[in-house]
């Protein structure tokens, strides 16, 4: 199996064609500008208030990366509608997703926002408990943790051969059992990848951004999400959500999220060699402890 594709040329193609399908719809650009590249490529279309996503690893990793695209967007379409803070689709131009050149993409509003601020776990664990509440009336269908027992399979086959196969054979072992465990939990629309990052400080708030992995299933998993942080206390901020961090029943999800981080990272490492060290360092950890307690 073939690593996803990188390099400077593809980028630059990227943003070529993204720009020409935004002009098409009548948003001028003159100055586009990468704002990220990692998982996938977002670019702000500057003069015009969008920003570009395009799935990159994330479109290799995924069957059908267009229905979390379209997930996604209907996501934050329904809490954007409701008065609640995330970074809403575009309404410059149809926001999506879009196919062309061979790759997907969506429009997103560009907000100002400081990529520095220090988010409270207080902050953090009471604008996550707002944000369970909200999505408590989303009409749509999500997948049932998929994210998290769908993907797996197909990333340790993209995986095969790039890892020894002892390590390959634990990894397999170790989704094959939290699969099992994970079956059959009451389910509910969350975030997630509620941690964080992906609280956006804004002149307007602090904004929900990155629906990517927005699903059905138990809160614990966005709790873990928010445990495993590095960027704050993450015991803390689920006190703050109104939940025991010591509850067992977040376990299973500690370890769940501890083995979906470390694929996706192995993967990031594929197409980018400059996260090879990183993608080493998540390996090594999980092997270490693959209940995705410790950090």
């Amino acid at each position: 199996m073939s690593a996803p594709a990188g390099g400077q040329g593809a980028g630059v193609s990227t943003v070529a064609s993204v720009a020409r399908l935004a002009e098409e719809h009548g948003v001028g650009v003159r100055d586009p500008v990468v704002l990220r590249d990692s998982f996938s490529l977002r670019i702000h279309l500057r003069p015009a208030p969008v920003v570009a996503r395009v799935p990159t690893v994330t479109a290799f990793g995924r069957g059908r990366p267009e229905d979390a695209l379209r997930r996604e967007l209907e996501v934050a379409s329904y809490l954007h509608g409701q008065g609640v803070p995330v970074v809403p689709p575009s309404g410059l131009l149809p926001p999506g997703p879009h196919a062309r050149d061979g790759i997907l993409v969506s429009f997103w509003t560009h907000v100002e926002h400081d990529p520095g601020h220090q988010v409270s776990p207080e902050t953090a664990g009471r604008a996550l408990a707002e944000l369970h509440d909200a999505l408590r009336g989303f009409p749509g269908e999500l997948p049932r943790l998929g994210p998290v027992l769908d993907e797996p399979p197909r990333l340790l086959e993209l995986l095969d051969g790039h890892l020894p196969g002892d390590v390959a054979a634990r990894l397999r072992d170790a989704y094959a059992g939290l699969a099992e465990r994970l079956a059959g939990r009451p389910a509910r629309a969350l975030h997630g990848d509620a941690h964080p990052g992906n609280l956006l400080a804004t002149p307007a708030g602090l904004l929900w951004n990155d629906f990517e992995e927005t699903m059905a299933g138990p809160v614990e998993w966005d709790l873990a999400c928010l445990l495993r942080t590095t960027r704050l206390d993450g015991r803390a901020a689920v006190r703050a959500y109104g939940a025991d961090p010591d509850d067992p029943g977040i376990r299973h999800f500690l370890a769940a999220r501890a083995l979906q981080g470390t694929l996706w990272m192995q993967l990031l490492a594929m197409r980018l060699p400059s996260e090879a060290d990183a993608a080493r360092t998540a390996l090594e950890a999980w092997l270490r402890d693959p209940s995705g307690a410790t950090r």
